[in-house]
């Protein structure tokens, strides 16, 4: 009987939803593709059908994890209107509630930080290192857009601003998904970085938490 594209995007869930299990419990180094076929009741050649190799089904399951609001940091600092250091607060902030309620995203990135990235896996961190030079570079774009305004400390540079911020989360979300998640991560996650964005602003400029509907009042 012909495989319709539906059944086609069926087994791929499947396989996908099966390797994330696989590897969150024995980790990717220690699972096979026939493991992950046979937790996912389908064939090896149903799995190679969809993906060419495990690197390959494991970058599916890292472009799953989509970084911090991309498009909307993008979009609202083009806007004069809006304070930028706020618009990368907020959205900072937002993605660190979704990770807290989502717990898909919290063992993909749990595999993530526990994956061994010698050999084969090397092209998921050249990978996983495009897109993060990517969201930085939007990052810097965001935080230049700040010093030019008069938002951010001159001690600062863009690209300084943006490694801090960097380390910082990952500092955090590290420490709170391989170590029993042992604090609230949205209520500390965002007291701290409320403390680093302070650090980031000139006296001035220091204003509550960015809102869109916020942003729609200045903007009337």
């Amino acid at each position: 009987m012909r495989r319709t594209k539906a059944d086609a995007d069926a087994t791929r869930k499947k396989i996908l939803n099966a390797a994330e299990r696989m590897f969150y419990e024995k980790g990717v180094s220690n699972t096979t593709l026939e493991q992950v076929a046979s937790e996912a009741g389908v064939t090896r050649g149903a799995v190679y059908w969809h993906f060419d190799n495990k690197t390959d089904l494991f970058l599916a399951l890292y472009e799953a994890v989509p970084l911090p609001h991309e498009d909307m940091i993008a979009r609202d600092i083009e806007t004069e209107a809006f304070d930028t250091l706020a618009i990368v607060e907020t959205a900072t902030g937002d993605w660190l509630e979704t990770l807290a309620r989502d717990e898909q995203r919290q063992r993909i990135l749990s595999i993530m930080l526990r994956c061994d990235y010698d050999h084969a896996m090397s092209a998921v961190l050249a990978k996983q290192r495009e897109i993060d030079e990517r969201h930085n570079a939007m990052l810097e774009l965001a935080f230049s857009r700040a010093l030019e305004r008069g938002q951010l400390r001159e001690r600062w540079t863009p690209a300084s601003a943006v490694r801090a911020l960097h380390w910082m989360m990952m500092g955090l979300c590290t420490d709170w998904l391989l170590f029993g998640r042992s604090f609230d991560l949205v209520s500390e996650g965002r007291e701290t970085l409320r403390r680093l964005f302070s650090g980031f602003r000139g006296e001035a400029t220091i204003r509550p938490p960015f809102s869109r509907e916020r942003g729609q009042e200045e903007m009337g």
